[in-house]
């Protein structure tokens, strides 16, 4: 693994004109974020060594790296996924990339489905937890990129979530805050897990950030991670659920986040 992260570290770099400090990675819908980037330079996941290549629709599949609010950044637009096939090892890889890189503040936004019955469709969430019901940890294995026991009581960083509140009130932009429970996928949960769900406290569901978030507290990141609600889950909704819905509902709320990312980037200077 670690060969494999320098030979794309140095594939990268070759191409860079700067050190990124801040990374996002962008969930379902939400890709037109790179938008903001000033003077971007993009790298297609599938021009990078050993860097696996994301198969989902809404998921662009490119490292976008510029300026953000001044600030030097690297953006995934689109991620990976467990359910894609891969394996939590590679679906973290570019997470040690961007560590690699000189990542040390890490923003992951995503899609999500609403299990809090306060919750509407168009929501942001803060996540201030997380259930991970993967089934697998991307830490099993030898302990190449790092300590294999790590704390995760403070998985995601208060520090960045009090700039986050504060760049929402500044804007206007009132959050949610809860646990995001992490499913495999690719089908949608039934209306059963959803109040097994709700019952163990979680807020939100979705299938992807716990693998990168295990990864990026591990090389010592700071996380900030923030859940569209594009959706309400199986029960709490009575229609049914399609990925179509899910990228309806990040589209309408991708203009407020995109208003958030560049106010919270900024704080981060």
């Amino acid at each position: 693994m670690r060969n494999k992260v320098e030979e794309a570290v140095k594939a990268i770099e070759n191409q860079l004109k700067l050190r990124p400090t801040v990374g996002l990675i962008l969930g379902s819908g939400l890709g037109g974020i790179v938008d903001l980037i000033k003077n971007p330079i993009e790298i297609g996941f599938d021009s990078i060594p050993h860097f696996p290549v994301s198969t989902v629709k809404g998921h662009a599949g490119k490292l976008v790296f510029g300026e953000l609010e001044g600030v030097p950044a690297a953006v995934m637009q689109g991620r990976i996924h467990y359910y894609e096939g891969y394996d939590l090892k590679q679906v973290v890889f570019p997470v040690y990339v961007l560590k690699q890189l000189g990542i040390k503040n890490l923003i992951v936004t995503n899609a999500a489905g609403g299990i809090n019955n306060e919750f509407e469709s168009g929501d942001l969430m803060l996540i201030n937890d997380h259930i991970n019901l993967l089934g697998d940890n991307p830490l099993i294995g030898p302990e190449e990129m790092g300590p294999r026991f790590i704390d995760m009581s403070r998985a995601y960083s208060p520090e960045l979530i009090e700039i986050a509140k504060r760049a929402g009130k500044a804007l206007g932009i009132t959050f949610r805050e809860g646990v995001y429970a992490c499913m495999t996928g690719p089908s949608y949960e039934t209306p059963a897990e959803i109040r097994m769900l709700k019952i163990i406290g979680a807020d939100a569901v979705g299938m992807s950030t716990v693998p990168e978030v295990i990864a990026a507290r591990q090389c010592e990141m700071k996380v900030l991670a923030i859940s569209c609600i594009t959706n309400m889950a199986a029960g709490i909704s009575h229609h049914v659920l399609s990925h179509e819905e899910v990228m309806e509902g990040a589209k309408k709320s991708e203009k407020m986040l995109e208003k958030l990312l560049r106010v919270i980037v900024k704080g981060m200077k």
